[in-house]
């Protein structure tokens, strides 16, 4: 049987005979069902059509992205440090040879994902790259569509996958969103892998933050203070977002701090703008 992908958010659905009569993900308000109405593909059907791009980003950091668009779009993150390799948040397709190029880096020690929007195909990765574990935060975990003993839930406000590598639970988007903190990256000033739990704006100078993109509801602003909160004691040079390109490369955590206060401001005050 296979195990079918919503076309629309990219999410692997566990084994069927059918595929499901609704994805429980588009159809909550964070997310959308396509305007041609639900469809699904399987793997197999992907991997004729569609291929991965590997680009260098920085030393040590390498992203695939699956080329020609697909489903929401978003990047992985290949992390190498001396204390062990991760692979941040998750394309859909797997093929052997972004798994070659990928075990050729060193592999991975782990995956994480950063919320349930880029779930994607966790299982398969974590199979092709030799069933290592994949760590979701338990708070999220009404909206694993596929069960695996690979998954591991983590719980509180941060979990350390390595030296130097460290989840962070902001919340906002998701109750259990998370971003990376790599304090190696960027020449040792850190670095925070962001999915679009911080979504990096096309300035590429700020961020924001949302309870759906897509749909345009914000969070509040005890919500953002919240998030720069948890970022507090780490610090970081850089931000790495979910899509190509989307990044910070200076300056990140002021960066951060007046993306907040921005955004506050603008909620609060109808005469800001």
């Amino acid at each position: 049987m296979p195990n079918y992908i919503c076309t629309t958010c990219g999410v692997q659905y566990a084994e069927s005979v059918l595929p499901p009569e609704h994805c429980a993900i588009c159809d909550d308000e964070r997310q959308y069902v396509g305007w041609a109405g639900q469809t699904w593909t399987t793997l197999k059907d992907l991997q004729r059509t569609h291929s991965n791009r590997l680009d260098v980003e920085a030393p040590e950091l390498i992203s695939l992205v699956t080329e020609p668009k697909f489903a929401i779009g978003q990047r992985a993150l290949h992390v190498r440090t001396p204390e062990g390799n991760v692979l941040w948040d998750c394309i859909t397709l797997v093929d052997d040879r972004s798994v070659a190029a990928v075990q050729a880096l060193g592999g991975v020690l782990a995956i994480a994902i950063s919320h349930p929007h880029y779930y994607a195909s966790v299982v398969e990765w974590s199979r092709a790259l030799g069933d290592v574990p994949v760590y979701l935060h338990a708070a999220d975990g009404e909206w694993l569509m596929r069960p695996h003993p690979a998954i591991v839930f983590w719980q509180g406000e941060t979990h350390q996958l390595a030296p130097g590598l460290r989840l962070i639970r902001l919340g906002g988007h998701f109750p259990g969103a998370s971003v990376l903190h790599w304090a190696g990256g960027a020449q040792g000033q850190g670095v925070v892998l962001s999915g679009d739990v911080l979504q990096v704006g096309q300035d590429r100078r700020t961020v924001s933050f949302m309870y759906s993109y897509p749909n345009y509801i914000p969070v509040n602003a005890e919500t953002v203070r919240r998030i720069v909160r948890a970022l507090e004691p780490y610090p970081f040079e850089q931000v790495y977002g979910a899509w190509f390109g989307q990044n910070i490369k200076a300056g990140a955590k002021v960066a951060v701090g007046y993306s907040a206060d921005r955004y506050i401001a603008a909620i609060a005050d109808p005469s800001s703008h």
